[in-house]
């Protein structure tokens, strides 16, 4: 983006507020209402999100930034009494990233700038701790190093580790001052070698210097993963926050800890997060000392904890919201370092918001605005057999629920490696750092022995929902042996079984069985909301869906074939079929109608073929039918090539040269096998199928409208009422449409005379070619309904073969952001939502009473449901598992849009 010369780069804390966070990013938003709030917030000033893109984009930082800078340096150093550095008594700061959305861990992090080798005697004088000051040092050098300077973070740690070892101590607390000075030489000495410079003595070179890499890491490897992932923006930038330094290692009357006002994994109100005494904030999310529960640091300092216990509260009454916070306590002086709307676990989403409505902070439909289809489909994934007799081994923390069972793997690399090839695992660390992203993407959920809630490894688990087991002690860990040892010396290798349970705790050797969720018996009718033995989780969701289902416009159908799949949808809330296959209903003991079908060589032949399929097709449309009577059923005509209900061409073969070897009789294999070759196509799925199927094979599709209409019939002599609809697949033109809707309204007329029952039988058809899609106000005169095929759409509209695509160039596209996510699970709007949109509205154009639905996987994919519902379809259709999730985001589109339009 180019510079605007007045433009102001630069905010104090005291100059943002919350909403501010386009232009301050997350983090100095929340800063600043801290201090509105008059919060104890370290006094600093926060650098835009807009300087970070002026750089990105330039190159270079902004003109002005330098300036801006300066002089909040200088008001910074005047509020404090202390110069950034000086020699006596200096002025600390950190620089920390911040974007809009909150990336754990993703970004770089930099704190005590302005030590040196002069500033770090007159720290240890001021604060009257020798120990404090070198300790401050080594980690300025240690995270300057790694993150600004690009040296590899673990010479740093083995530095430490062989510290602790020839001092014969175990944690880096037990290192006296002259083992610190000792070791921060040794770390200048790594920054020379590896950087190929000296580590810089100026503070405000330290400053810069961290400032320019904050901006460079939002286009780090793992920024640029997680975005992918979490689907943020990439051209957000991020802000950069410089605050006075306050200090958690200045003795045991200082701490720094992590604080929820809820528990992020279950929604239980309470007392939830973790406190580290002595130490500095990354100690605690890191992981790399055990920490207590918050609930400790009552008899620790009584006093912080009544102050921090009092801002919780008033935080969450402001946010409105769980709230997540880290703060620092130097010396029996509680500091407020950060807080944002805390990242929760599904479970925890649906109970938060129920108890907010009840504590009336929020209403229903802001409730419902806090909930997502992504986390009501993670409620309804099985969990794990709790009378399981395999053998449990250890209990850890539940940090992220779920049930995951995979082989064990010990390091990022061969956790995506593994995954690649098909292999299910379970990525099992001490604990986890920002450069293991890959790993835990890949993996089916995580398992480390250190570490609490608020570690790295629990937070970004819970914000990508995959099941997480932390600070499980009892197990020793060894990365480098690719080995874990499990309390009574066994050991597990890597490539063995394990599984864990996010919700528990629980770690298992071997595969643990899985029973149903409660929240899918419940959708099944098996768990009611308002039973005594009715989990809290299930009434929240009973709530939340009621409410949903209330507000919203769209009608929810299944794409379903079979009266068994018919009735599991029915009871899931679907309200009508909006695909049945009829396809599926040839295949099994029924292909070999279909193969005489098409070896047939005479009209009576094909006849005699059709004439078998009829009844056959009658029973399953009644089943059908009855499943879902009082409902609409959509019933799609005979879609896919006919090659497809024939034996493979290979297979086939090697019967036929068998046979000829062996002198065996083979005649009908041969007419197969002449069949095959007759049918072969070099593009299938752009060849014979669909209407071109009926038009090109008599009879077919005459057969399919008359066991649709017949089956209609019989289900109103039996007093049922059927709602039939009949769908013509692959229509490109209108002619074809109007051939077919005259030989099928032929064929309903006989039926009705034959039965004397009349028929309602709509007929319509699909778009799924970009021509119908462009030619959809002619087609809309012979149809009345369309079904936007959005699959096929998208093969279409892109040029891409799904079945080749996916498997062959889909994965660079993604990670060269061509994509943000596949096309084929969530609605291209530019392209393929172009065409539905136009043909939408050219449709209700040529007949005002068209009905309009998808059926494509689209039909459950919660961003394309709301895509659907401001485009102004009438329904979608997705499998049964799905809907619950396309009601649920019907419900917000509708309580979304109902909110825009009344502001």
């Amino acid at each position: 983006m180019s510079e605007n010369k007045d433009q102001k780069f630069v905010y104090d804390f005291t100059e943002g507020n919350k909403d501010l966070k386009d232009l301050l990013g997350g983090k100095g938003a929340n800063l600043a209402e801290m201090t509105n709030l008059g919060l104890p917030v370290p006094p600093g000033f926060t650098i835009t999100t807009e300087a970070c893109k002026v750089y990105l984009e330039s190159g270079a930082e902004p003109a002005a930034l330098r300036d801006e800078v300066s002089s909040h340096l200088d008001a910074l150093e005047r509020k404090m009494g202390k110069k950034l550095g000086q020699a006596d008594d200096p002025l600390l700061v950190s620089v920390r990233s911040g974007a809009k959305f909150s990336m754990p861990g993703m970004m770089d992090t930099v704190l005590n700038i302005g030590l040196s080798d002069a500033s770090v005697e007159g720290l240890a004088q001021q604060s009257g701790d020798e120990r404090f000051a070198w300790d401050s040092y080594r980690r300025l050098i240690q995270m300057f190093g790694k993150t600004v300077l690009g040296v590899d973070g673990e010479l740093f740690e083995e530095a430490l580790e062989e510290a602790k070892h020839a001092k014969g101590v175990t944690v880096d607390t037990d290192l006296a001052a002259d083992d610190l000075k000792a070791l921060v030489e040794r770390f200048k000495g790594i920054v020379a070698d590896e950087a190929g410079r000296a580590f810089p003595q100026d503070p405000r070179e330290q400053m810069d210097l961290a400032i320019k890499a904050v901006f460079d890491s939002w286009n780090g490897d793992r920024a640029k993963l997680y975005r992918r992932q979490e689907r943020i923006p990439h051209d957000l930038g991020t802000a950069v926050n410089v605050c006075s330094m306050v200090f958690g290692n200045l003795g045991p009357d200082s701490g720094t800890g992590v604080a929820f006002t809820r528990d992020p994994a279950t929604g239980h109100q309470g007392v939830y997060g973790d406190y580290l005494q002595n130490a500095q904030g990354e100690d605690v999310v890191a992981g790399i000392r055990n920490t207590v529960p918050l609930a400790d640091l009552e008899s620790i300092d009584k006093t912080s904890y009544d102050q921090l216990m009092g801002i919780m509260e008033t935080l969450e009454n402001h946010y409105k919201d769980l709230c997540d916070i880290e703060f620092t306590i130097e010396r029996g002086q509680l500091w407020m370092l950060q807080t944002r709307v805390g990242k929760r676990t599904a479970a925890a989403a649906f109970r938060i918001a129920t108890q907010l409505v009840d504590q009336g902070l929020i209403d229903e439909a802001e409730a419902l605005q806090r909930v997502n289809g992504a986390q009501l489909a993670q409620l309804m994934f099985p969990r794990f057999d709790e009378d399981t007799q395999v053998e449990k081994v250890a209990r850890g923390i539940a940090a992220s629920p779920g049930a995951a069972v995979g082989k064990a793997v010990f390091d990022s690399y061969t956790a995506v490696k593994w995954s690649r090839s098909g292999e299910k695992v379970i990525l099992i660390r001490r604990e986890t750092n920002p450069d293991d992203l890959d790993g835990m993407i890949a993996a089916e959920g995580i398992l480390t022995s250190r570490g609490g809630k608020t570690s790295h490894a629990a937070v970004v688990a819970r914000g990508m929902g995959k099941t997480c087991v932390c600070g499980a002690e009892e197990l020793e860990v060894d990365t480098k042996r690719r080995r874990m040892t499990v309390p009574g010396g066994r050991v597990v290798e890597e490539g063995d079984v394990v599984s864990i349970d996010g919700s528990t705790g629980k770690v298992y050797l071997g595969e643990v069985p899985v029973v149903p969720s409660p929240v899918v018996e419940y959708f099944e009718g098996r768990m009611h909301a308002g039973a005594d033995d009715a989990d809290e989780l299930v009434q929240a969701v009973h709530r939340i869906m009621a409410y949903a289902d209330r507000v919203r416009r769209l009608r929810v159908r299944a794409n379903a074939d079979n009266a068994e799949d018919a009735s599991r949808a029915r009871r899931f809330g679907a309200q009508g079929i909006g695909l049945c296959r009829t396809e599926h209903m040839f295949l099994g003991d029924r292909r070999q109608y279909v193969e005489r079908l098409i070896l047939a060589d005479t009209d009576a032949e094909r006849d005699e073929a059709l004439k078998a399929l009829l009844p056959l097709q009658k029973q399953d449309f009644v089943e059908l039918f009855e499943s879902m009577d009082g409902l609409p059923v959509t019933v799609r005509l005979l879609d896919p090539p006919l090659h497809e209900f024939l034996p493979d061409i290979t297979e086939l073969s090697v019967r036929v040269a068998l046979a000829e070897a062996r002198k065996e009789p083979h005649e009908n294999e041969l007419r197969l096998l002449q069949a095959v070759h007759r049918l072969h196509e070099q593009n299938p799925m752009l060849g014979l199928r669909g209407v071109r199927l009926g038009l090109v094979i008599p009879g077919l599709f005459t057969m399919q409208v008359r066991a649709i209409a017949e089956a209609a019939a019989q289900r109103v002599e039996a007093k049922g009422d059927p709602r039939a609809e009949i769908m013509i697949p692959l229509v490109g033109t209108v002619q074809e449409l109007e051939l077919v809707r005259d030989e099928a309204e032929q064929v309903i007329a006989e039926v009705q005379a034959e039965t004397g029952v009349e028929l309602k039988l709509a007929l319509g058809t699909m778009i799924e070619l970009p021509r119908a899609a462009v030619t959809a106000g002619q087609i809309a005169e012979c149809a009345e309904f369309f079904s936007f095929g959005t699959n096929d759409l998208t093969q279409t509209v892109w040029g891409f073969s799904r079945d080749d695509v996916e498997a062959s160039f889909f994965t660079a596209y993604l990670e060269k952001g061509i994509f943000g996510v596949s096309p084929f699970e969530t609605i291209d709007k530019d392209g393929v939502g172009a065409l539905v949109r136009s043909a939408a509205e050219a449709g209700r154009a040529t007949r005002p009473d068209i009905k309009l639905g998808v059926c494509g996987e689209h039909g459950g994919d919660p961003e394309s449901v709301h895509f659907f519902h401001e485009v102004g379809l009438d329904y979608v259709s997705c499998s049964p598992f799905r809907i619950p999730v396309a009601r649920l985001e019907a419900g917000r589109a509708a309580a979304r849009s109902s909110d825009s339009d009344s502001r």
